[in-house]
């Protein structure tokens, strides 16, 4: 398939002296480079406009980076299964992974109305910008929401396209395909359960954490960690040791990712503070902050908190940090996180990987989840 060939990097070795989940993430940037490289050539073999305006948009977006951390989650997977020796299939579908990441992050975006991200415009605010720059004809913020959805396309189809050649390349392609084909269903549920939620006004912690897991725990670390075990024949008590281990550092990141969009530093998550709050956007820290409320007879808390469409000017943004730090809810959310972020490594070592891979999979759900975890947790 000459097509595709072009898209892919020359083998990286081979890798029976492990290196670090830091090494192959640096490898994959060197694959995302001649990705992204092959991309924009076949882009503009279709259409200089579209390779200006939009490939090239994606390609930068891709490039402003990001922690990489499903990146690292692939390779643990597949070295916790074994995997040695030829790593160029690992490390080409943990790049398609991080393209995955890119079209959800823009089409996420776009549907929060978020401004910022990656300390930059998102791709929606600077498609409108361009829009006006030019003195196009029509509403700037129609244009972008429409080039934003194919931006997100982009980088789907991209990474749809290295995804395909590695699993044809590969002799365990069809696991490989089934994992990848249930991530991608598991991404759009998420998004879809996550507005459904918003437009129903839904509080409930069950269905929070629900929404969670969909749209955020299982691409961020459960599928990763399988991708990577499918490349190195593993058997199902591994794929599922795995799983359990992906499930619970996966609802451990998105639960730190609640706290720091409410409470952070936009300087260091890259993206505005409050957004969640200001939205009214069902997360587990406000589901749980409303639980404790009402529990307690807090009638002005419940009042805050309760969900609703309109957005919340920044006065009340403020009342609802406040609101959230009366109840006790940061707490909370925080030892959920350590029992999550323990359970994950429990599962993991139940996975029977070397003391080496355990370390770099703890490393990196202390990365993910801002805790670091310990031999405990709950079961999930």
């Amino acid at each position: 398939m000459p097509g595709l060939r072009q898209t892919m990097a020359e083998p990286v070795g081979f890798v029976d002296d492990p290196i670090t989940a830091l090494d192959a993430t640096r490898a994959v940037e060197s694959v995302l480079e001649q990705v992204l490289d092959a991309g924009l050539r076949r882009a503009q073999e279709a259409d200089p406009v579209f390779a200006r305006d939009v490939a090239g948009r994606v390609a930068a977006f891709v490039r402003r980076g990001g922690r990489r951390l499903r990146a690292g989650f692939t390779w643990c997977g597949w070295r916790a299964a074994g995997g040695s020796g030829d790593a160029t299939a690992v490390l080409h579908t943990a790049a398609a992974v991080e393209l995955v990441q890119a079209c959800a992050l823009i089409h996420d975006d776009l549907m929060d109305g978020s401004p910022l991200r990656r300390g930059a415009p998102a791709m929606h605010v600077d498609l409108a910008r361009m829009h006006r720059e030019a003195r196009m004809s029509g509403p700037p913020e129609l244009f972008a929401a429409a080039a934003a959805v194919l931006a997100g396309d982009l980088a789907l189809a991209w990474a749809d396209d290295l995804l395909m050649e590695t699993a044809l390349g590969s002799p365990y392609g069809l696991r490989l395909c089934g994992e990848w084909r249930a991530m991608r269903g598991e991404m759009v549920a998420g998004q879809y359960r996550d507005i459904h939620a918003h437009a129903a006004g839904a509080s409930r912690v069950e269905e929070a954490l629900s929404i969670a897991t969909l749209k955020s725990a299982l691409y961020t670390v459960e599928r990763p960690l399988a991708l990577g075990a499918s490349l190195a024949a593993a058997d199902e008590r591994t794929f599922e040791a795995l799983r359990s281990a992906g499930r619970c550092a996966g609802l451990a990141f998105q639960l730190r990712d609640d706290l720091l969009g409410a409470f952070g530093e936009p300087a260091l998550t890259g993206k505005p503070v409050g957004e969640d709050l200001r939205t009214g956007k069902l997360t587990y820290l406000l589901a749980v902050a409303l639980e404790l409320a009402e529990a307690a007879g807090d009638v002005e808390a419940a009042r805050v908190l309760a969900p609703g469409a309109a957005l919340r000017p920044d006065a009340t943004v403020e009342e609802m940090r406040a609101a959230l730090e009366r109840t006790g809810a940061p707490a909370v959310v925080e030892t959920k996180i350590a029992s999550l972020a323990a359970a994950g490594l429990r599962h993991f070592e139940a996975t029977g990987a070397d003391a080496g891979v355990r370390r770099e999979f703890a490393a990196l759900v202390e990365r993910a989840a801002g805790v670091t975890p310990g031999r405990g947790g709950e079961a999930a």
